[in-house]
């Protein structure tokens, strides 16, 4: 028997309880894994509430990430005892996820703990925190360095953004931090961000297509009228990486960023991105992510605790990371 967080639905209302269920009910896969810790990131908060459109069968366990031990494997890679970190191949919407004391999955999902972490660390990054390294790594590939001027960090205070503030800090960019939470200005401060903006201008509709130019390359998890206004904002040959939708999915612009001042948009999957990148942004996350700075954004949580950060996530209330123990 194990404990789970468990969703049911019924007349469209999605129900989530935590309740005990015998192993033989998780789902098919090669290695069975002793579950110690989860997170939440916002799409973990939809499908929760809702089921965001992306659960397809029910009753669902979710949790699109998780870390713990090997307890059983039919996979070549991996042995009972080892320490393994999973986030995205759509674990948590299609497949049974980590919100629970056991999962069971393919093990080409399975990424070794890098050296360095714990499987608590290893959840504190998460989804958000290794989205943000993806996004540094695309930034850095488009020619990206510290001399280049000010990094714009968009829904700072949030996982993604947090995260990112840090690494950036570290690796010696000058962020500029955008949030509406006046609360959050001394945490960003403490991650290493040299300049607090409010979003409120940022999620104006763009009078113009093209506005001052100031920032060298950004990070925005935000998406909408945010997105369009960065674009317009960004610096000849600068590039902005789009990793969320929380301020809206359509993007209104024209192209005149992209053939006028030679911006790059740059795309960012976490979700099916190929092994040997999940392995190198890892290797990064453990050495370019200051853990002091990591254990500053972390929050402790239960899987009770799970339904109502869900609800918190999706209204923007949720500060760094969360990190869930699922034996607690």
């Amino acid at each position: 028997m194990f404990k789970a967080l468990v969703l049911e639905e019924a007349d469209g209302k999605v129900t989530p309880s935590v309740r005990d269920l015998e192993e033989s009910a998780l789902p098919d896969g090669n290695v069975t894994v002793a579950v110690e810790y989860t997170t939440i990131n916002y799409k973990d908060g939809l499908v929760i509430n809702t089921g965001g459109g992306l659960v397809k069968r029910w009753p669902h366990v979710p949790g699109i990430d998780f870390a713990g031990t090997v307890a059983a494997s039919g996979h070549a890679r991996f042995r009972p005892g080892d320490q393994v970190v999973l986030t995205g191949w759509r674990v948590g919407e299609l497949h049974w996820g980590g919100a629970a004391q056991r999962a069971r999955v393919n093990g080409d999902w399975l990424v070794p703990l890098p050296a360095g972490l714990t499987t608590r660390r290893a959840m504190a990054i998460g989804t958000a925190g290794f989205t943000a390294m993806l996004a540094v790594q695309a930034l850095e590939a488009q020619g990206l360095t510290p001399s280049a001027g000010e990094v714009l960090v968009t829904g700072a205070a949030g996982g993604v953004g947090s995260v990112a503030t840090a690494v950036l800090a570290k690796l010696g960019y000058h962020v500029a931090a955008s949030t509406g939470r006046a609360e959050t200005h001394e945490y960003l401060r403490e991650l290493g961000a040299t300049t607090i903006l409010d979003r409120a201008p940022f999620a104006e509709t763009a009078k113009r297509p093209l506005e001052s130019e100031r920032w060298a390359a950004a990070i925005d998890s935000v998406g909408g009228n945010t997105l369009a206004r960065v674009l317009a904002q960004t610096r000849y040959g600068g590039s902005v990486a789009a990793v969320g939708l929380a301020g809206g999915a359509r993007l209104e612009h024209t192209v005149m960023p992209f053939i006028l001042r030679g911006v790059n948009l740059l795309g960012i999957d976490s979700v099916m991105c190929p092994a040997p990148r999940r392995l190198e942004a890892w290797r990064r996350l453990a050495t370019d992510l200051p853990l002091d700075k990591l254990d500053a954004m972390t929050v402790p949580a239960r899987l009770a605790d799970l339904p109502r950060l869900a609800a918190e996530i999706v209204r923007g209330q949720v500060r760094g990371r969360v990190v869930v123990d699922v034996n607690a």
